[in-house]
């Protein structure tokens, strides 16, 4: 089918500069705060919003180009489209909307093909037949994806599909997503709100701010080395402190790519405590710096024991630093515990721990708690970039 790429540039009505690809195949998350132009990028690759200037193809064929003159109309883009409120005509049955999509086909044929669609996304036959009204939000949902996949669309664009849809929903939803891509080589554009939701189905995030795109990769990449404090603080990444880069002390060290970093409390204070983590080379000695440390580089003592083995994939030698902390808070949630920690001798400054499984009955409020801190996962970020 082939990659769409995106090139978009405007100052009016809203500042839009961006740059994205995503390949056949691939599923694309645009992620950012609300007016972040996540909706504005989607409308001009279904041509519902033609910018000031850009480029945006898929495989050989052009849908706009200002510099041309050229703009293909939506009609003509063949975009499959899937709206956070499922835009569903309320007097049609199920079948009559998806078969919406196939004016171009005889009725006979638009009959079978529409109800072909609703069995790939398994609603029965006798939910075929009834109203959106009758259907619930997760039903609903699925004849609003098996309607924009009926016209076996070059690009399918999600906007927030999913957050109208209770939790229970949401995951069937999810996982008939997964089961539909494997079939489905097109890209695939989700705009979302839900940083769970793009880690748990897209290939590559874009991170958007103010109609500019901050950051590009792999989900677990961007959640591991934000590019600087704002990305950090877009992504929901908890555990991020205040530091001061030391950088390396010998020449031992700058073979082996790593510096120091000193810790300091939120108000700039520094204290005692160092930390010998990796350097890229790129942080001036001196420089006040944001850093984050990843539940990945958090362990208990059963866990430390177990796990000392376990690395990021660079294969570097394990630098273990003990954390002494109080459990302030524990929130069971399910087979999930969410806890905040406090770091004895570090006033106001405080861990977040995410823990599945037995361990996480060590997490009782007012306990304290010996945490490993693996310095292979700290991530440095010069804070001169924070917005």
């Amino acid at each position: 089918m082939g990659s769409l790429n995106v090139e978009v540039d405007q100052l009016h009505p809203m500042p839009l500069h961006c740059t994205a690809q995503a390949a056949s195949g691939e599923l694309l998350a645009l992620v950012g705060p609300s007016g972040a132009g996540k909706t504005s990028l989607l409308r001009c690759v279904a041509g519902l919003m033609r910018p000031a200037a850009g480029r945006i193809t898929i495989g050989e064929e052009t849908w706009l180009d200002t510099d041309r003159g050229l703009f293909v109309p939506p009609q003509r883009r063949h975009v499959g489209l899937v709206f956070q409120n499922y835009a569903l005509m309320p007097h049609l049955s199920a079948v009559d909307n998806v078969a919406l999509a196939l004016l171009h086909l005889p009725r006979s044929q638009r009959q079978r093909l529409a109800i072909q669609w609703l069995e790939r996304v398994r609603l029965s036959p006798e939910q075929m037949q009834r109203r959106p009204t009758a259907l619930s939000g997760g039903q609903q949902q699925r004849v609003a994806v098996a309607r924009a996949l009926a016209r076996q669309p070059r690009v399918l664009l999600l906007d927030e599909p999913f957050s109208a849809v209770d939790q229970m929903s949401r995951q069937g939803l999810y996982d008939l997503l997964a089961e539909l891509r494997e079939d489905l080589a097109i890209p695939i554009i989700l705009v979302t709100h839900d940083l769970v939701e793009a880690r748990q189905l897209a290939d590559r995030l874009l991170v958007m701010d103010q109609g500019q795109v901050l950051q590009s990769g792999a989900p677990a990449h961007i959640h591991r080395s934000p590019r600087n404090a704002r990305v950090a603080d877009l992504l929901g990444i908890q555990n991020r402190f205040q530091g001061i880069w030391l950088g390396p002390q010998n020449d031992d060290e700058r073979a082996a790519s790593v510096g120091w970093l000193q810790w300091c409390l939120g108000d700039g204070t520094p204290v005692s405590r160092r930390l010998r983590v990796r350097d890229k080379g790129k942080i001036p000695i001196g420089q006040r710096v944001t850093w984050i440390i990843p539940s990945d580089g958090l362990h208990l003592d059963e866990e430390h024991t177990v796990r000392a083995e376990a690395a990021p994939a660079d294969g570097s030698a394990p630098e273990w630093v003990p954390l002494a902390t109080t459990i302030l808070t524990a929130r069971h949630l399910g087979e999930t515990t969410l806890a905040h920690a406090s770091l004895d001798g570090l006033p106001g400054v405080s861990l977040r721990l995410v823990r599945s499984g037995p361990l996480r009955q060590a997490l009782r409020p007012g306990e304290p708690l010996r945490i490993w801190m693996d310095c292979r996962w700290v991530h440095v970020m010069p804070t001169r970039h924070a917005h």
